[in-house]
């Protein structure tokens, strides 16, 4: 394949990922979720270290319970996941060398796959507000996650109910090249 040609497409890629926040109810495959979750293994860590977690939800009981602890920490009483039928979590160490920047690498990477398979998402805070409570750290524990990990983000997935808006034009000086 042609360097540009791929080179081209990436960048249409990347311009046109949106934040989805209307889902269809149906779930995504498992090849799909497959699919974004070894994506987000790829993303690069600080020292190579690998050390985010990723935890992908689809159980109905568990979705309700993790949207009530974000919405309380939210201070609303709506699904701040968009009523996405899978949730996808990032976790990394709370002692870790560069853990914002290697959850945020994961979650990036994991956007993008989606996008490029046809899957709408959404980046959702509030997680590690959710985590450092008493029921946050019992799921983590049910999860099989070890002790001493702070929930980065989480990721709203699922097919979009609708299509997403133009992106906004690029502001003037955005970037600047110094030679």
């Amino acid at each position: 394949m042609n360097t540009t040609i791929m080179n081209t497409q990436f960048l249409d890629l990347i311009k046109t990922r949106r934040s989805c926040r209307r889902y269809k109810p149906e779930q995504i495959n498992d090849r799909e979720l497959q699919a974004v979750l070894e994506a987000g293994t790829y993303a690069p860590t600080s020292k190579g270290q690998q050390s985010p977690f990723i935890v992908a939800v689809q159980d109905a009981t568990q979705l309700a319970q993790l949207a009530r602890m974000n919405a309380a920490v939210m201070g609303t009483d709506t699904n701040p996941y968009y009523d996405a039928p899978t949730y996808i979590f990032v976790f990394v160490p709370e002692d870790g060398r560069n853990p914002i920047q290697d959850g945020s690498c994961v979650m990036q990477n994991m956007m993008l796959a989606a996008h490029a398979l046809g899957l709408a998402t959404c980046w959702i805070n509030r997680e590690r507000e959710m985590f450092a409570t008493d029921e946050g750290r019992a799921l983590m524990r049910q999860w099989g996650l070890p002790d001493g990990l702070m929930g980065i983000a989480a990721l709203a997935i699922g097919y979009a109910a609708g299509t997403p808006d133009a992106p906004k034009p690029r502001k003037d000086g955005y970037y600047r090249i110094i030679k």
